[in-house]
C-alpha cells in the first residue's frame, strides 16, 4: 500500500471534497482556504484542507454566511483545521442563530397561504390581520412574515 501524498492538487481536492474547482477557486480568493504555488504556477493543497471544506461546506448547508465561517476560522491559530472541539464549541454558538430561522422559517410555512405579511393585498383576512393597513405605517415590505 502506498503512502497518500502530502499534497494535493486542485483537482484532486475537487474529486475527494465534491466541490468544483471554481468554487475551491472562489474559497481561496475568499481567504476561506489556502494552497502554495508550484514553480509551474499550479495550486498545491496540504491535505488538512479537505477537513476544512467539509467544515465550509457544513456551515453553509445550516445556513451560516460565508463571511462568519471566515471570521471562525480566522480566530483558529496559524489557520489550522477546525478540530472536533472546534465544530462543538461553534456549534452551540450557531445553534441559537439556527432555532430563531427555524422559528421564522415555520412562522412563515403557517401563514404561508393566507397571508403574505405586508397588509398590501386585498384578501378577505387582510380586514381582520391588518386593519386599515396599520402596518403599512411601519414602512414598506412585508411586516409579518420578516
Amino acid at each position: 500500500m502506498t503512502a497518500a501524498p502530502a499534497e494535493l492538487t486542485v483537482g484532486d481536492v475537487s474529486r475527494r471534497s465534491g466541490v468544483a474547482v471554481s468554487a475551491l477557486h472562489f474559497y481561496e480568493r475568499e481567504g476561506l482556504i489556502q494552497s502554495r504555488r508550484t514553480s509551474g504556477n499550479q495550486r498545491r493543497f496540504k491535505r488538512e484542507v479537505l477537513r476544512r471544506i467539509a467544515f465550509i461546506r457544513i456551515a453553509q448547508r445550516v445556513g451560516v454566511p460565508l463571511s462568519q465561517v471566515r471570521e471562525t476560522l480566522d480566530e483558529l491559530p496559524d489557520a489550522r483545521t477546525p478540530t472536533r472541539a472546534d465544530w462543538e464549541k461553534l456549534s452551540t454558538t450557531w445553534r441559537a442563530e439556527l432555532d430563531d430561522r427555524i422559528r421564522r422559517l415555520q412562522q412563515l410555512r403557517d401563514d404561508f397561504s393566507g397571508c403574505i405579511g405586508c397588509g398590501c393585498l386585498s384578501l378577505d383576512r387582510c380586514a381582520m390581520a391588518n386593519p386599515g393597513d396599520q402596518l403599512g405605517e411601519e414602512g414598506p415590505g412585508p411586516r409579518r412574515l420578516a
